[in-house]
């Protein structure tokens, strides 16, 4: 079997937290066992590890977090790039076509996806490996995983299990699926309550061949490098709805246990186990009311109840915590965002500024090395953890000063090697190769100069600290 873990999401309902990078299960709010925080991905990470399940898992995200997913987990799951968002099913058949490529998963491997935004006992984890031998007795297309529903609600998917006539065997673990309702309104909810339906927890088991031939008959490539060119024109949706909703043969197991989708500042604050993370107060009549404060500055909440104040450098909200998932419609634009993640630490931006109308333009063969139209500054902030480095690369359309606030580290400029620590100030021309690794904890403020565009304008040379000393 091959579980596959499933981080869609654009990263608004956890909002300034959250961005299309720093998605919610990168965020460090939940208890670990060493007495510090974890994220949901490293929190599921552990728990699959501790089920013996971790080195058949992979994770399916898109390109642009790939930087932080290793960060956080390191080199211990394969990563399913994708091009661009476009649903979980999208993402499943993205990770199926990969596996199957790569040769880990042959046409009657069972693949097992699961989102990653849940708060589960190991428990949880130990029944995934039940369904390949479900799908083998039953002859399933599809099995899935409900747990039974505390009240009804339009926020999740609904498992409708088929009536027994009393002839299955007393120790058949699953049961067979009559309809499966994604998301309904909360009237139907209670209606499909009342005839034992489950809660569906974003669990679906099949056969990669099951897959494969559902894609075949869509019209739809199959073959990895096919699928990559074509990712664009897969329809966006959930697997739920393309899948789930039409499988002929469908079959459940019921998870007994507590289940959580932590997916919005509705539910995410009662298991964070602190009330406040950061500098904050809160006034003893503001009941269930949570803060969560990525800023040096305090934040104090007198006499509100049931809600949540959440800060970081992208933004600040103040909602009602059953209002929250209002943010979501309110940003519908992609936010430019301030605070990132990267393999080898985190950079926080401090201002962004034009230039103030200077005529330093010059030409990129000028002999301080100033690029052509310098229009703007960007100042960073930048956190490197120890034995870390950034690539070796250069910038054509801009130039950087650094200053190293604390830390010690190594500095390469154009294959000049020297060791670095807080108070040297390091300059680096535009179109000069150059990388920074840490020895400890090092910090510094990194300024560039150049146009709009400089922040992408990159070229990498070397990934690795012995690669770039051979460089």
């Amino acid at each position: 079997m091959r579980i596959v873990l499933l981080s869609g999401g654009s990263g608004k309902r956890l909002w300034p937290l959250s961005n299309s990078i720093r998605s919610k299960i990168f965020l460090k709010l939940l208890p670990s066992e060493d007495g510090g925080k974890e994220s949901m991905i490293q929190r599921v990470c552990r728990q699959l590890d501790d089920a013996g399940l971790l080195t058949c898992t992979s994770i399916a995200a898109h390109r642009s977090q790939a930087e932080i997913m290793q960060n956080h987990v390191g080199g211990r799951i394969l990563y399913h790039a994708e091009p661009e968002r476009r649903g979980t099913f999208a993402a499943a058949a993205l990770a199926a076509s990969d596996l199957h490529a790569k040769g880990l998963a042959a046409a009657d491997e069972t693949i097992c996806v699961l989102p990653v935004d849940l708060f589960v006992e190991p428990a949880f984890y130990r029944m995934l490996r039940q369904f390949p031998a479900v799908l083998a007795q039953s002859g399933a297309d599809l099995a899935l995983l409900g747990t039974k529903p505390k009240h009804p609600s339009s926020q999740f998917g609904y498992i409708v299990p088929r009536p027994t006539d009393g002839s299955e065997p007393s120790s058949q673990a699953y049961r067979d699926v009559e309809q499966f309702v994604e998301k309904p309104e909360e009237a139907l909810a209670l209606r499909l309550i009342e005839r034992q339906a489950l809660w569906n927890c974003g669990v679906f088991a099949f056969k990669l061949s099951f897959l494969r031939a559902h894609m075949e008959r869509a019209g739809l490539p199959f073959d990895y490098e096919q699928l990559i060119r074509r990712y664009g024109q897969l329809p966006d949706v959930s697997f739920d709805v393309a899948i789930a909703e039409n499988a002929q043969r469908r079959v459940m197991l019921a998870y007994g246990r507590d289940w959580r989708d932590l997916g919005d500042w509705n539910t995410l604050p009662d298991y964070m186990g602190s009330r406040i993370v950061g500098p904050g107060y809160l006034s003893s009549d503001s009941d269930h009311t949570h803060i969560v404060n990525e800023l040096a500055c305090p934040i104090r909440v007198i006499g509100l109840s049931n809600t949540i104040v959440a800060a970081s450098p992208d933004g600040i909200l103040v909602a009602d915590k059953s209002q929250s998932n209002r943010i979501k419609q309110l940003l519908q634009d992609e936010l430019p965002t301030r605070y990132g993640e990267k393999r080898w630490g985190s950079c926080l931006v401090l201002d962004e500024s034009p230039a103030g109308g200077s005529d330093a333009g010059g030409t990129d063969g000028m002999p301080d090395g100033r690029p052509e139209a310098e229009t703007y500054t960007l100042t960073k902030k930048v956190d490197l953890l120890p034995g870390r480095n950034t690539s070796y690369h250069l910038h054509r359309r801009r130039r950087e000063i650094s200053i190293v606030l604390s830390g010690t580290g190594e500095f390469i400029l154009e294959s000049a090697h020297r060791h670095i620590q807080a108070g040297d100030v390091l300059q680096i021309p535009a179109g000069a190769k150059h990388a920074v690794k840490a020895v400890t904890p090092l910090t510094f403020i990194e300024i560039q100069f150049g146009t709009p565009a400089a922040e992408e304008d990159i070229e990498r040379f070397a990934m690795t600290w012995a690669d770039i000393l051979q460089a």
